[in-house]
Protein backbone atom coordinates (compact mmCIF):
# COMPACT_ATOMS: atom_id res chain seq x y z
CA UNK A 1 0.00 0.00 0.00
CA UNK A 2 0.94 3.44 -0.21
CA UNK A 3 -0.54 6.72 -0.40
CA UNK A 4 2.52 8.16 0.25
CA UNK A 5 6.95 14.16 0.85
CA UNK A 6 8.95 15.51 -1.52
CA UNK A 7 9.01 14.44 -5.10
CA UNK A 8 12.17 12.76 -6.27
CA UNK A 9 13.44 11.15 -9.42
CA UNK A 10 15.30 7.85 -9.20
CA UNK A 11 17.09 8.61 -5.96
CA UNK A 12 15.95 8.33 -2.36
CA UNK A 13 12.70 10.00 -1.34
CA UNK A 14 13.32 13.47 0.00
CA UNK A 15 15.12 15.53 -2.62
CA UNK A 16 12.77 17.48 -4.87
CA UNK A 17 12.82 16.90 -8.60
CA UNK A 18 13.67 20.19 -10.33
CA UNK A 19 11.72 19.22 -13.44
CA UNK A 20 8.55 18.17 -11.64
CA UNK A 21 5.42 20.30 -11.70
CA UNK A 22 4.38 18.80 -8.38
CA UNK A 23 5.34 21.12 -5.51
CA UNK A 24 7.54 19.85 -2.71
CA UNK A 25 5.92 18.89 0.57
CA UNK A 26 6.68 19.87 4.19
CA UNK A 27 10.15 19.75 5.67
CA UNK A 28 9.44 16.51 7.52
CA UNK A 29 8.91 14.87 4.13
CA UNK A 30 5.33 13.69 4.62
CA UNK A 31 1.86 15.10 4.21
CA UNK A 32 -0.97 13.10 5.72
CA UNK A 33 -2.07 11.28 8.86
CA UNK A 34 1.08 10.35 10.78
CA UNK A 35 -0.68 7.48 12.54
CA UNK A 36 -1.45 5.90 9.16
CA UNK A 37 2.15 6.44 8.08
CA UNK A 38 3.44 4.79 11.27
CA UNK A 39 1.09 1.82 10.83
CA UNK A 40 2.38 1.13 7.32
CA UNK A 41 6.00 1.83 8.21
CA UNK A 42 5.73 -0.79 10.95
CA UNK A 43 4.14 -3.28 8.59
CA UNK A 44 6.92 -2.89 6.03
CA UNK A 45 9.66 -2.87 8.68
CA UNK A 46 8.48 -6.26 9.93
CA UNK A 47 9.70 -7.88 6.71
CA UNK A 48 12.68 -7.41 4.44
CA UNK A 49 10.24 -7.57 1.51
CA UNK A 50 6.47 -7.42 1.89
CA UNK A 51 5.30 -7.90 -1.71
CA UNK A 52 6.42 -10.21 -4.53
CA UNK A 53 8.55 -7.66 -6.38
CA UNK A 54 6.63 -8.27 -9.63
CA UNK A 55 3.98 -6.04 -11.24
CA UNK A 56 0.32 -6.74 -10.56
CA UNK A 57 -1.28 -8.95 -13.21
CA UNK A 58 -4.38 -6.81 -13.75
CA UNK A 59 -2.20 -3.76 -14.36
CA UNK A 60 -0.10 -5.60 -16.93
CA UNK A 61 -3.21 -6.85 -18.73
CA UNK A 62 -5.09 -3.54 -18.77
CA UNK A 63 -2.12 -1.35 -19.75
CA UNK A 64 -1.09 -3.55 -22.67
CA UNK A 65 -3.02 -1.54 -25.27
CA UNK A 66 -2.36 1.93 -23.87
CA UNK A 67 0.10 4.45 -25.27
CA UNK A 68 2.60 5.41 -22.54
CA UNK A 69 2.14 8.88 -21.08
CA UNK A 70 1.97 10.29 -17.57
CA UNK A 71 0.91 7.81 -14.91
CA UNK A 72 0.11 8.14 -11.22
CA UNK A 73 0.71 4.96 -9.22
CA UNK A 74 -1.41 5.29 -6.07
CA UNK A 75 -0.09 3.25 -3.16
CA UNK A 76 3.08 2.17 -4.93
CA UNK A 77 4.42 0.07 -2.06
CA UNK A 78 7.90 -1.26 -2.80
CA UNK A 79 7.70 -0.01 -6.37
CA UNK A 80 7.21 -3.08 -8.57
CA UNK A 81 4.42 -1.49 -10.63
CA UNK A 82 6.21 1.87 -10.83
CA UNK A 83 9.43 0.26 -12.06
CA UNK A 84 7.55 -1.87 -14.59
CA UNK A 85 5.67 1.18 -15.91
CA UNK A 86 8.85 3.26 -16.17
CA UNK A 87 10.58 0.45 -18.04
CA UNK A 88 7.62 0.39 -20.45
CA UNK A 89 8.12 4.07 -21.26
CA UNK A 90 5.67 5.73 -18.88
CA UNK A 91 6.47 9.00 -17.08
CA UNK A 92 5.81 7.75 -13.54
CA UNK A 93 4.73 9.57 -10.40
CA UNK A 94 4.40 7.10 -7.51
CA UNK A 95 2.55 7.92 -4.29
CA UNK A 96 3.01 6.13 -0.95
CA UNK A 97 2.37 6.77 2.75
CA UNK A 98 5.17 4.53 4.02
CA UNK A 99 8.66 6.01 3.99
CA UNK A 100 10.09 2.52 4.52
CA UNK A 101 8.38 1.30 1.35
CA UNK A 102 9.45 4.37 -0.62
CA UNK A 103 13.11 3.87 0.29
CA UNK A 104 12.89 0.33 -1.07
CA UNK A 105 11.02 1.44 -4.19
CA UNK A 106 13.55 4.19 -4.94
CA UNK A 107 16.35 1.67 -4.56
CA UNK A 108 14.75 -0.70 -7.06
CA UNK A 109 14.32 2.11 -9.59
CA UNK A 110 17.88 3.28 -9.07
CA UNK A 111 19.22 -0.24 -9.54
CA UNK A 112 17.25 -0.48 -12.81
CA UNK A 113 18.51 2.92 -14.02
CA UNK A 114 14.97 4.28 -14.21
CA UNK A 115 13.52 7.67 -13.30
CA UNK A 116 10.42 7.85 -11.10
CA UNK A 117 8.97 10.79 -9.15
CA UNK A 118 8.30 9.60 -5.61
CA UNK A 119 5.65 11.37 -3.52
CA UNK A 120 5.50 10.67 0.21
CA UNK A 121 1.93 11.73 0.98
CA UNK A 122 -1.63 10.56 1.40
CA UNK A 123 -3.63 10.69 -1.81
CA UNK A 124 -6.08 13.20 -0.38
CA UNK A 125 -3.28 15.49 0.86
CA UNK A 126 -0.79 15.28 -2.01
CA UNK A 127 -0.42 18.46 -4.09
CA UNK A 128 -0.94 16.71 -7.42
CA UNK A 129 -1.64 18.70 -10.59
CA UNK A 130 -5.32 18.17 -11.41
CA UNK A 131 -6.49 16.40 -14.55
CA UNK A 132 -2.94 15.72 -15.70
CA UNK A 133 -2.38 11.95 -15.71
CA UNK A 134 -3.07 9.73 -18.73
CA UNK A 135 -3.35 6.78 -16.37
CA UNK A 136 -4.19 6.67 -12.67
CA UNK A 137 -3.48 3.19 -11.34
CA UNK A 138 -4.61 2.11 -7.87
CA UNK A 139 -3.84 -1.55 -7.24
CA UNK A 140 -5.42 -2.88 -4.04
CA UNK A 141 -5.21 0.53 -2.31
CA UNK A 142 -6.09 0.97 1.37
CA UNK A 143 -7.92 4.26 0.91
CA UNK A 144 -9.90 5.37 3.93
CA UNK A 145 -13.54 6.22 3.36
CA UNK A 146 -14.83 9.65 4.41
CA UNK A 147 -18.31 11.23 4.31
CA UNK A 148 -17.25 13.58 1.50
CA UNK A 149 -15.77 10.76 -0.62
CA UNK A 150 -12.43 12.59 -0.64
CA UNK A 151 -10.32 9.64 -1.81
CA UNK A 152 -12.73 8.64 -4.56
CA UNK A 153 -12.89 12.22 -5.84
CA UNK A 154 -9.08 12.57 -5.67
CA UNK A 155 -8.68 9.52 -7.91
CA UNK A 156 -11.09 10.92 -10.48
CA UNK A 157 -9.68 14.46 -10.31
CA UNK A 158 -6.16 13.29 -11.22
CA UNK A 159 -7.19 11.77 -14.58
CA UNK A 160 -6.63 13.91 -17.67
CA UNK A 161 -9.32 14.16 -20.38
CA UNK A 162 -8.88 11.07 -22.54
CA UNK A 163 -7.06 9.32 -19.68
CA UNK A 164 -7.89 6.13 -17.82
CA UNK A 165 -8.57 5.30 -14.20
CA UNK A 166 -7.68 1.72 -13.32
CA UNK A 167 -8.80 0.58 -9.87
CA UNK A 168 -8.25 -3.03 -8.82
CA UNK A 169 -9.19 -4.64 -5.53
CA UNK A 170 -9.59 -8.05 -3.94
CA UNK A 171 -13.05 -9.48 -4.60
CA UNK A 172 -15.10 -10.31 -1.54
CA UNK A 173 -13.27 -8.11 0.93
CA UNK A 174 -15.89 -5.38 0.67
CA UNK A 175 -18.57 -7.70 2.02
CA UNK A 176 -16.57 -9.24 4.88
CA UNK A 177 -17.47 -8.68 8.50
CA UNK A 178 -15.23 -6.54 10.68
CA UNK A 179 -12.24 -8.54 11.94
CA UNK A 180 -11.00 -8.87 15.50
CA UNK A 181 -7.72 -7.52 14.09
CA UNK A 182 -9.41 -4.16 13.60
CA UNK A 183 -10.02 -4.40 9.85
CA UNK A 184 -13.51 -3.20 8.92
CA UNK A 185 -14.42 -3.10 5.21
CA UNK A 186 -16.77 -0.20 5.91
CA UNK A 187 -13.73 1.98 6.63
CA UNK A 188 -12.30 1.65 3.11
CA UNK A 189 -13.01 2.67 -0.49
CA UNK A 190 -14.05 -0.07 -2.91
CA UNK A 191 -14.44 0.05 -6.71
CA UNK A 192 -18.24 0.22 -6.52
CA UNK A 193 -17.99 3.48 -4.59
CA UNK A 194 -15.85 5.05 -7.29
CA UNK A 195 -18.08 3.70 -10.05
CA UNK A 196 -21.07 5.32 -8.35
CA UNK A 197 -19.48 8.76 -8.82
CA UNK A 198 -18.93 8.41 -12.57
CA UNK A 199 -21.09 10.71 -14.66
CA UNK A 200 -21.50 11.44 -18.36
CA UNK A 201 -17.90 12.68 -18.51
CA UNK A 202 -16.77 9.07 -18.09
CA UNK A 203 -17.06 5.85 -20.07
CA UNK A 204 -16.80 2.58 -18.16
CA UNK A 205 -14.64 0.21 -20.20
CA UNK A 206 -14.33 -2.63 -17.67
CA UNK A 207 -16.30 -3.30 -14.48
CA UNK A 208 -16.06 -6.95 -13.56
CA UNK A 209 -14.86 -9.66 -11.26
CA UNK A 210 -12.23 -11.98 -12.72
CA UNK A 211 -9.68 -14.59 -11.61
CA UNK A 212 -6.60 -12.91 -10.26
CA UNK A 213 -3.26 -13.28 -12.02
CA UNK A 214 -1.21 -13.26 -8.84
CA UNK A 215 2.57 -13.00 -8.60
CA UNK A 216 4.12 -15.84 -6.61
CA UNK A 217 4.81 -14.99 -3.00
CA UNK A 218 4.25 -11.78 -1.12
CA UNK A 219 1.41 -10.67 1.11
CA UNK A 220 -2.03 -11.02 -0.45
CA UNK A 221 -1.10 -14.01 -2.62
CA UNK A 222 -4.02 -16.00 -1.14
CA UNK A 223 -6.64 -13.81 -2.84
CA UNK A 224 -8.04 -15.55 -5.93
CA UNK A 225 -10.33 -13.00 -7.64
CA UNK A 226 -10.06 -9.33 -8.57
CA UNK A 227 -12.58 -6.56 -8.91
CA UNK A 228 -11.44 -4.48 -11.90
CA UNK A 229 -12.79 -1.03 -12.71
CA UNK A 230 -11.39 0.72 -15.78
CA UNK A 231 -12.97 4.01 -16.80
CA UNK A 232 -11.96 6.57 -19.39
CA UNK A 233 -12.48 10.29 -18.85
CA UNK A 234 -14.09 11.69 -21.99
CA UNK A 235 -13.75 15.40 -21.14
Amino acid sequence: MGDGGPVTDNNTPGSPSPESDIPSLPADGYLGDHAVRAEWDNRYADRQQLWSGRPNGALVAEVAGLTPGRVLDVGCGEGADAVWLARAGWDVTALEVSGVALERAAGHARDAGLTVRWVHAALTEAPLPPASFDLVSAQYPALLRTPDAAAERALLAAVAPGGVLLLVHHAGMDTEQAHDSGFDPADYVWPSMVAALLDDDWEVEVDEQRPRVAPDGGAGAHHTDDLVLRARRLR
